[in-house]
């Protein structure tokens, strides 16, 4: 089998790792990585568990192949510290079996860093890229809200 070497800036690391062209990100950052914050669910975009970071941007993994993130700033949960929103879903039990919630937290953080007065509007819109199968969106909501009015969540 055919394999390439390539170098990914993860969680602001430089990670080098042989993989084959037809190698999912979420494969590569779960299997070789070990960083499985990044959940599989789908495997077709649907569900969001996946979701990450590139350049900023909320992106599920299981759509991107590994040899188009290099040369991309690739932020996973585990490289989110310090960072308000997973407070506020401890605070608000925004998640049940946790399954889907790093996809959630990840999707949640972009949308705050991009849009820091968020309407509801665009909040409902964040939220529909990802599928919880557990609760209600009410708490995910409600985290999210928290952190863009500066609730006191410590």
């Amino acid at each position: 089998m055919y394999k390439s070497e390539i170098t990914l800036n993860i969680n602001g690391e430089e990670r080098s790792v042989y993989i084959r062209h037809a190698d999912t990100l979420l494969y590569v950052l779960r299997e070789q990585l070990g960083l499985t914050g990044a959940k599989p669910g789908c495997l077709n975009g649907d569900c969001g568990a996946c979701t990450i970071e590139v350049d900023g941007e909320a992106m599920k993994s299981c759509l991107m192949l590994a040899i188009e993130a290099v040369g991309k700033k690739i932020t996973t949960v585990e490289g989110l510290q310090n960072v308000p929103i997973k407070t506020a879903f401890i605070k608000k039990f925004a998640f049940q079996c946790g399954y889907c919630t790093p996809g959630f937290i990840m999707n949640s953080h972009s949308l705050i860093k991009k849009y820091p007065n968020a309407d509801d509007a665009q909040i409902k819109d964040c939220l529909e890229s990802n599928i919880c199968r557990c609760t209600g969106y009410k708490e995910i909501e409600d985290a999210v809200k928290s952190v863009l009015s500066n609730e006191s969540i410590e």
